[in-house]
C-alpha cells in the first residue's frame, strides 16, 4: 500500500475523534456553557446536519481544483472548525465551530476514497478505501477514548486544541505524500451529477443508510441498555465502546479484502449476519459477556459493509465518481440520525431500552433486500446487453472456396 494512504488515515482518524469524542463530553461542555445535556446534544445534531449538507457542496466547490489541493483546503477546515470550538467563549460559537468542522468530513472521505482508489492496482481499490476508513475505526479505539480522558482531567478545550493539532498532521502529510493529480479532463458539474440517475448507484447509497443506520438503530442507546439491561456499570461503558472500536477496525479490515475480490457475496454475509445479531441483541443484552461479544461482533458486521459499500459507488459512478463518493458518506450520516431516531421512538413507546436492537436488524435486513434487488437489476442488465450485442453483430461473409487446380 502506498504511503500516501497514511496521510488520509491521519486525517481520517483526526475526523472519527472529533466526531464522537464530543458524545463523551456533553456533561462538560453543558456545565461550561450552563445550558441542559438535550441543548448540548445540538453539537451532535448538529455535526451529523453538516456531514450531510457539506458532503455534496463542498464537492461540487471541488471540482475546480485538484483533488490534492481540495483535501489540503478541507484538512484547513477541519483544523479552524476545531479551533473555534475549543475557544468560543458561548455555546452558539462552539455550534458554529462544530458545524465549520463537520463541512470537511463528507467530501475528505469522498475525495479521499477516490484518491485511495487511484493509487493501487484495480484487484486493491476496495483495500485501499479500507485502509483510510482505518483512521476512523481507530478513533474509536484510541483517539475517543484519550480525548474523552483529556477532557475530563484538564478541560474539554483541550481535547479541541489537539484535534486541531491532529488537523494540521494529517494537511501537512497530504501535502507532503500524496501525489498531485491532475485534474480530471471533460469532467464537469453536470458529469458527476449524472451519475444519480444511475438505479444501481442510488440503491448503493440506500443500503448505506439502511445498513450502517441498523449499527447506530443499537449502539446510539448502549449506556442505557448496558447499565439498566445487562447490569454494568457507567464507567463501564467506555471499554464497552472500545470493544465496539476494535469489531470495526477488524471488519473494515476484513471488508476491504474480500470485497476486492467478492463484493456483492460480501455484502449478502455481512448485512445477512447483521441483522441476525441485532436481532439477538434483544436476548444477549441480558447478559454481561454475551452482551460484551455482541457488541464487538456489531461493530465488525456493521463496518465490514463500508469498504464494499464505497467501491460499490465509485465502480457505478465510474467517470465522475467524486460527487457520489461524497453523497454515500453523506447517506452514512443521514443513516445514523435516522436509526437513533427511530430508536428512540421505540423507547418513548415503552417497548424499553432492547427495542432499538429489533429497529436495527429490520433496517440492516431492507439493505440486505436491496442488495439482492441490486444483483438482480444488474445481472439482468448484463443479460440484456448481450443480447443486444449480438442482434447487432454481423453474420461472417461466406467464402468461396478457392478453385482446384
Amino acid at each position: 500500500m502506498p504511503l500516501a494512504l497514511l496521510a488520509l488515515a491521519i486525517g481520517a482518524f483526526g475526523i472519527g475523534t472529533t466526531e464522537f469524542v464530543i458524545m463523551g463530553l456533553l456533561p462538560e461542555v453543558a456545565a461550561d456553557f450552563q445550558v441542559s445535556i438535550p441543548t448540548a446534544g445540538f453539537l451532535v445534531t448538529g455535526y451529523a446536519l453538516g456531514v450531510v449538507l457539506g458532503a455534496p457542496l463542498m464537492t461540487v466547490l471541488g471540482t475546480h481544483v485538484t483533488r490534492k489541493r481540495m483535501l489540503m483546503l478541507l484538512m484547513g477546515l477541519f483544523v479552524v472548525g476545531n479551533v473555534v470550538s475549543a475557544v468560543a467563549p458561548v455555546f452558539g460559537v462552539m455550534v458554529v465551530g462544530r458545524v465549520i468542522a463537520s463541512l470537511a468530513h463528507g467530501a475528505f472521505f469522498g475525495i479521499g476514497s477516490v484518491v485511495a482508489a487511484d493509487l493501487v492496482a484495480p484487484q486493491k481499490k476496495a483495500g485501499a478505501i479500507a485502509m483510510m476508513f482505518t483512521g476512523l475505526t481507530v478513533a474509536n479505539v484510541v483517539g475517543v477514548p484519550l480525548g474523552t480522558y483529556i477532557g475530563q482531567s484538564v478541560g474539554w478545550r483541550t481535547t479541541f486544541f489537539v484535534v486541531a493539532a491532529l488537523g494540521v498532521i494529517g494537511l501537512l502529510g497530504v501535502a507532503r505524500l500524496i501525489p498531485e493529480q491532475p485534474r480530471p479532463e471533460g469532467v464537469r458539474l453536470r458529469h458527476e451529477l449524472a451519475a444519480f440517475r444511475n438505479v444501481q448507484v442510488l440503491l448503493a447509497m440506500a443500503m448505506t443508510v439502511l445498513g450502517f443506520g441498523g449499527v447506530f438503530a443499537a449502539i446510539t442507546y448502549i449506556t442505557p441498555m448496558m447499565t439498566e439491561i445487562a447490569g454494568y456499570s457507567a464507567s463501564s461503558v467506555t471499554w464497552l465502546l472500545v470493544l465496539f472500536g476494535l469489531g470495526m477496525v477488524g471488519g473494515n479490515l476484513l471488508g476491504g479484502k474480500f470485497a476486492d475480490r467478492h463484493l456483492m457475496p460480501m455484502l449478502y454475509v455481512s448485512l445477512g449476519a447483521l441483522a441476525v445479531v441485532l436481532a439477538l441483541f434483544t436476548l444477549t443484552a441480558h447478559n454481561k459477556i454475551a452482551a460484551a461479544v455482541t457488541i464487538v461482533l456489531i461493530g465488525g458486521l456493521g463496518f465490514a459493509t463500508v469498504p464494499p459499500l464505497q467501491k460499490r459507488v465509485l465502480d457505478q459512478a465510474a467517470g465522475a465518481p467524486t460527487l457520489a463518493s461524497a453523497v454515500n458518506i453523506g447517506a452514512f450520516n443521514l443513516g445514523n440520525a435516522l436509526s437513533a431516531w427511530l430508536g428512540g421512538l421505540v423507547i418513548a413507546a415503552g417497548l424499553g431500552y432492547t427495542a432499538p436492537n429489533w429497529v436495527g436488524a429490520a433496517l440492516a435486513a431492507s439493505a440486505l433486500v436491496l442488495a439482492v434487488v441490486s444483483s438482480v437489476l444488474e445481472r439482468r442488465g448484463t443479460v440484456s446487453r448481450g443480447r443486444l450485442v449480438a442482434q447487432h453483430t454481423p453474420e461472417p461473409l461466406a467464402t468461396t472456396p478457392a478453385p482446384q487446380r
